[in-house]
C-alpha cells in the first residue's frame, strides 16, 4: 500500500478520535504514531491483490487423527466436539469450505463424527425421510 495514503488514513483516524476525546499534543502525536504503525502492519498482511495474504496454520492434532467414531478435533484449537459447523464458525470466524481449504481437507469428509452420522442417518431411515423428500420433490417438479 501506498504510505502516503497510509498517512492520510492516519489523519483521519486520529481527528476523528481527537474531534471527541480531549488530547493532550503529546497524546495525540503518539497516537499518531501507534496508529500508523498498525496500519503499517496491516498493509504488510495484505496481498497486492487487496486479499489478505493466508497464513500458515500448523493443526493442533495431525489431520488424520481429528476425524474419529465418537469425536471430531478442531484443528485450530485442539477441542474435541461431535460436529464442527458451529464451533468453527462462533469460535474462528471461518465456513466450513474455508476450514477445509486451510487444511487441505477433502469434502468427501464430513466435519461430524462417524456415529453422529451414522445415529442421524438411522433416525431418517427409520422416520422415511428419503421417501418424503422424493415425493416433495416430485410434486414440485409437477408444478
Amino acid at each position: 500500500m501506498d504510505r502516503k495514503f497510509l498517512v492520510e488514513l492516519t489523519a483521519e483516524i486520529v481527528s476523528a478520535h481527537a474531534s471527541v476525546n480531549e488530547m493532550k499534543k503529546e497524546e495525540l502525536l503518539e497516537e499518531m504514531q501507534a496508529v500508523f504503525q498498525k496500519l503499517l502492519s496491516l498493509a504488510g498482511s495484505v496481498s497486492e491483490e487487496g486479499e489478505a495474504a493466508p497464513q500458515e496454520v500448523k493443526p493442533a492434532v495431525p489431520v488424520n487423527k481429528a476425524f474419529g467414531a465418537d469425536k471430531v478435533i478442531c484443528l485450530l484449537c485442539g477441542k474435541s466436539f461431535t460436529t464442527l459447523k458451529k464451533h468453527i464458525a462462533v469460535a474462528h470466524q471461518l465456513t466450513p469450505k474455508e476450514y477445509r481449504k486451510q487444511f487441505g481437507i477433502p469434502t468427501k469428509i464430513p466435519l461430524v463424527a462417524r456415529k453422529y452420522s451414522e445415529a442421524k442417518k438411522k433416525i431418517a431411515l427409520e422416520k422415511g425421510l428419503a421417501v418424503k423428500l422424493a415425493e416433495g420433490r416430485k410434486k414440485r417438479g409437477k408444478r
